[in-house]
């Protein structure tokens, strides 16, 4: 699978991803996916955890963005208790609108990262304009076919994330790499 959907880093949960993480690779500015990111479709508001990783990152001198696909009343509904800079029907892997954020929030390509739970979108729109991007499993996945199929596209460049950067992400990856994806792949 190309480089284009490979993320440069892959944890557990947003939460995971810490401030000092970003600052230990040189990230001032993150843009965020909001939808099986941070909360499943069906929650419409963050929660307190949520709520307090964004704190914890304004503290730090980390700047955040949401760049969602979902409408226009999705996003802001759950940013009205964050209040960041918010775009949504952001059409990812396009990055058309990664670079309003980045120019909103005063960033750039060099200090910017990108954090979602798709390849097909959210690592595909950073890595298309050579930002750092940060994939967690998805939070509760959609089972329809469409969601399906794309999950099943990604276990090959997941199966090479984990070769490549040690068994240790086998467990990160579990969700990819269940029965229900792996059936067309053999690798």
């Amino acid at each position: 699978m190309a480089k284009i959907f490979t993320p440069d880093y892959m944890f557990a949960t947003y939460r995971d991803v810490t401030p000092e993480f970003l600052q230990s690779i040189g990230i001032k500015a993150l843009l965020i996916d909001i939808d099986n990111t941070l909360a499943p479709y069906e929650q419409p508001l963050p929660d307190e955890n949520i709520k307090a990783w964004f704190k914890a990152l304004d503290e730090n001198g980390i700047k955040a963005a949401f760049v969602s696909n979902n409408e226009r009343e999705r996003v802001d509904l759950f940013n009205s208790e964050i209040g960041i800079p918010a775009f949504y029907k952001s059409g990812k892997p396009f990055s058309k609108n990664l670079y309003k954020a980045m120019a909103q929030l005063g960033s750039d390509v060099s200090n910017t990262a990108m954090l979602g739970d798709q390849l097909l979108t959210d690592a595909s729109a950073g890595n298309n304009i050579k930002l750092r991007t940060v994939i967690v499993p998805p939070i509760k996945d959609k089972n329809n076919f469409f969601f399906r199929s794309k999950r099943r596209i990604e276990v090959p460049t997941i199966k090479k994330f984990v070769k490549k950067n040690g068994e240790e992400y086998r467990e990160i990856c579990s969700f990819w790499l269940e029965k229900k994806y792996r059936k067309n792949y053999k690798g």
